[in-house]
């Protein structure tokens, strides 16, 4: 199966990404338009404030382009996936990374092993939203920081349209001619509509067991960071 519907079957999502894996970068890169280079990375690198001795579990990070700038600061940085085709690129391309094959709704890590919990353009492609949260939870010590990086839904209602005309438009389109599996982003566009918007997740996060829960719109909403606190 290439193309996972909005179910969330695991298996399939894990396909979808493994067949996309080769390309997924640069795919992104061009798709975004740059602003996930430039804008939303390092906002979401400035929110998590890595530095030495600071244990990160980097959840989803696919070819573990968004791990290297956290260990560069000197955090211990985790990076897993449940796309085994992700990883192998990530290994490729990043052999000092520490990647570890691991599903989102059973995180292979003992209670409060990590800092700061990070996952970025990856919770709305879970089966279970609240399990994972659940599980992110689990496995920060108290009075650590989760913080989610994911497609939102922009303030400005005629932004919102044209957005979205965008994402199930244009972006399928810019598939075809960069990535190795066009069909997986006609997924991930129909996974963007239907996500929740922000103060629903933020909501969400709440129920979980996270605390101090707060979000920031980025490019009028486009994305959106969400960060949270473990009770102590």
């Amino acid at each position: 199966m290439t193309r996972a519907d909005l179910s969330k079957d695991p298996h399939a999502v894990a396909a979808m990404f493994d067949n996309v894996a080769e390309g997924y970068d640069r795919t992104n890169a061009v798709a975004t338009m740059g602003l996930e280079k430039l804008v939303w990375r390092p906002a979401t690198l400035a929110e998590i404030a890595p530095r030495k001795g600071m244990k990160i579990l980097d959840l989803a990070a696919g070819t573990g382009a968004s791990s290297v700038k956290l260990r560069e600061a000197g955090a211990e940085v985790v990076s897993c996936d449940f796309s085994v085709g992700m990883l192998r690129v990530g290994k490729r391309n990043h052999p000092e990374l520490d990647l570890i094959a691991g599903d989102a709704l059973r995180l292979p890590f003992a209670d409060g092993t990590f800092d700061v919990v990070t996952i970025s353009w990856a919770l709305r492609n879970v089966n279970d939203v609240t399990v994972a949260l659940q599980e992110m939870l689990r496995v920060t010590r108290p009075g650590g920081r989760l913080i989610i990086l994911e497609q939102s839904h922009p303030t400005w209602k005629p932004f919102r349209v044209v957005y979205l005309e965008y994402m199930m438009r244009a972006v399928p389109a810019v598939a075809k001619v960069v990535s190795s599996n066009p069909e997986a982003y006609e997924y991930l566009a129909e996974s963007t509509r239907a996500w929740l918007p922000q103060e629903p997740l933020a909501r969400t996060i709440e129920a979980a067991g996270w605390t101090r829960v707060h979000w920031a719109n980025l490019t009028g909403g486009l994305v959106a960071i969400h960060r949270a606190v473990k009770p102590v």
